[in-house]
């Protein structure tokens, strides 16, 4: 018998909420675990003192909510990025969750400074895992940046094959880039540690501009994704980003994230019914 994945949201959607408020709304629509993002309507500080961490953990208990996902601003690409993921990877452990989400960040367009990018990133990665193992932390890099599309983000995960390094899905930046659910997936469905979900239209007078939506109101095939997930075996979480933080203009987190939940478990029940 197949297990369901469980259903989070990101605190990205509460950008003027406490951390309490926010994990209240939650449990009360009847989610089933946090993607920290935004504490207090901030962005994680990874240096924040031993008694901020305790009471974000004791919030978190509070609720019953499990962290499924601690969200960096981390570029693998960046400057000097490995100091700062492994003070994020601490900061995972004492709240005892399971993975830390990063970037890919910027490439060059040039060969061979494209090659040379992606072998530091790795670098990166490979000089982590000790850390993350020792934690009991992955490393989730998203489908974001120069790495939205999954055959990028393909070519860096190929070069660290450890099992502490892995594959954020999110799910509307491959769509943007022209792949389908099932090239992702072959991409890097093995390798998935969270899926975030969510749907999106694109402007018709601006063909760059995206416009986020209610679940199943875009053109994201969101449930095909998690068809072809769950029926290749994935049980890690389905995370719901609601980008309020970034995008005033788009519905209260009191509208959008019950919308989503109840749509989510009716695709999640019956997987098969892809569309």
């Amino acid at each position: 018998m197949s297990t369901v994945p469980g259903i989070a949201f990101s605190t990205l959607a509460f950008p003027d909420a406490s951390l309490a408020t926010a994990l209240s709304l939650g449990r009360a629509w009847g989610y089933g675990g946090v993607e920290l993002r935004l504490i207090d309507g901030e962005l994680i500080d990874p240096s924040m003192p031993a008694a901020a961490r305790t009471e974000v953990r004791r919030a978190a208990v509070a609720a019953g909510f499990p962290i499924v996902a601690v969200d960096s601003s981390v570029q693998l690409t960046g400057e000097e990025p490995g100091p700062q993921l492994r003070r994020f990877l601490e900061l995972a452990s004492d709240w005892e969750s399971p993975l830390v989400r990063v970037f890919g960040g910027p490439l060059p367009g040039n060969e061979p400074a494209r090659t040379a990018r992606l072998e530091a990133a790795a670098r990166v990665l490979e000089a982590s895992v000790p850390a993350a193992a020792r934690l009991g932390v992955a490393i989730g890099v998203e489908t974001h940046d120069a790495f939205s599309a999954s055959s990028v983000l393909a070519e860096l995960l190929a070069q660290v094959e450890s099992p502490w390094v892995g594959a954020v899905w999110d799910s509307h930046h491959p769509h943007r880039m022209g792949e389908q659910p099932a090239e992702v997936c072959a991409s890097i469905g093995p390798r998935v540690l969270l899926a975030q979900v969510k749907d999106a239209i694109k402007n018709p007078e601006r063909d760059a501009e995206w416009r986020l939506v209610l679940l199943g109101e875009g053109e994201v095939r969101v449930q095909e994704m998690l068809s072809l997930l769950t029926g290749g075996g994935y049980q890690g979480w389905v995370s719901v980003e609601w980008e309020k933080r970034w995008h005033r203009e788009i519905e209260e987190p009191e509208v959008a994230l019950p919308q989503h939940l109840r749509l989510l478990e009716s695709w999640l029940r019956d997987p098969q019914e892809a569309v």
